[in-house]
């Protein structure tokens, strides 16, 4: 037996059964691939090398990381780009312990690149099958709405979306968020409801916590992304435990991007003892540092136990969109791991 106190050792946490449901699939381009996918395409990139392009990595706030995340995904041209870049990401996946994923995409910006979207479905559909059948992960896609796009693009995409909205799950909000709360997509999101989609929307990030009010108020979400500025307001945090509202936290993304400074100011405990489902994850990965179990080993490492990693990844299981003989499984895999590695 660990005890709750000891750093738990890596092998430990890529066991710990745990859904992922805050992934950009486009974060998940690593600069490997882009270059070799900008060679397969035939775009010229402004970096001579690969290590040219790692120093671009150097990201001072979320607008540099867009602009650099932006630039790369336009080296996505083929239905196999979409599919070798979802295959990547779900070997990652599986190695890190990921039973099951949520995954974000931004079908707007693919769109304002020339491609089809249905193209795109299927190329990241094609490669979630063969995660499936080659590394036992269950996934589904999640549509995100570009907040700093004009809100009318939101309302075409969910007409391109329409005919095939059975095969995606929600819908969630991303992007630059200050200056574009999530009152400006009220429509939008009753649009997905009506669609039968869940809804997700990342709040809290850089903006206030008065945009996770709005997203909780006014878009009715299900999930909140981010959410860190949510402990500013005591009410929203009684909603969030209340209503069993999870929170995807994303710890190295948060420091990568200044959020915080060290991820040992991030609200993580204070929002446990208060009820809220918070979860792990890793954001965009390939930009900022690491998986998603090395979003959990940098908590280990700043002395959260193995009983609140159990917390996360049990909170990930519960919030996620699965059917309840998933979770009922994959609830039981996780005590099967508490009783080994929980004092």
């Amino acid at each position: 037996m660990i005890e709750q106190h000891a750093t738990l050792s890596r092998q430990a946490i890529c066991q710990l059964p745990k859904a992922e449901l805050h992934l950009h699939i486009e974060g998940t381009l690593e600069p490997q691939l882009a270059l070799a996918l900008a060679e397969r395409n035939h775009i010229a990139l402004p970096y001579a090398s690969l290590e040219e392009l790692r120093k671009q990595y150097a990201f001072t706030n979320l607008q540099s990381f867009l602009d650099l995340y932006y630039q790369l995904m336009g080296t996505l041209k083929t239905s196999e780009d979409f599919r070798d870049l979802m295959i990547a990401y779900l070997e990652h996946a599986h190695d890190d312990g990921v039973r099951h994923a949520e995954i974000f995409f931004d079908p707007q910006v693919h769109v304002h690149n020339g491609l089809d979207y249905n193209m795109v479905l299927d190329g990241l559909l094609a490669g979630m099958q063969y995660g499936r059948e080659n590394f036992g992960i269950t996934s589904s896609l999640i549509l995100c709405i570009v907040r700093d796009m004009p809100v009318e693009d939101a309302h075409r995409i969910l007409d391109l979306a329409a005919p095939r909205a059975d095969e995606l799950c929600g819908i969630g909000l991303d992007s630059a968020e200050v200056g574009y709360p999530p009152e400006l997509f009220d429509e939008v999101f009753a649009r997905a409801r009506a669609m039968g989609l869940h809804v997700v929307a990342h709040a809290g990030e850089e903006g206030p916590s008065s945009y996770v009010e709005q997203a909780l108020n006014i878009l009715h979400v299900e999930r909140i992304d981010h959410g860190v500025r949510a402990i500013d307001d005591a009410q929203v945090v009684q909603q969030c435990a209340r209503d069993r509202i999870g929170m995807t936290s994303c710890p190295l993304s948060n420091r990568r991007l200044q959020v915080v400074d060290d991820i040992s100011k991030l609200p993580l405990r204070a929002l446990l003892e208060a009820g809220v489902p918070v979860s792990v994850h890793s954001d965009d990965p390939a930009y900022f540092g690491g998986y998603i179990a090395d979003n959990y080993q940098a908590l280990a490492n700043i002395g959260f136990s193995a009983a609140e990693l159990a917390q996360f990844a049990q909170h990930s299981i519960e919030t996620s969109f699965i059917d309840e003989h998933e979770r009922q499984t994959l609830l039981k895999e996780l005590e099967q791991w508490r009783a080994q590695y929980v004092a």
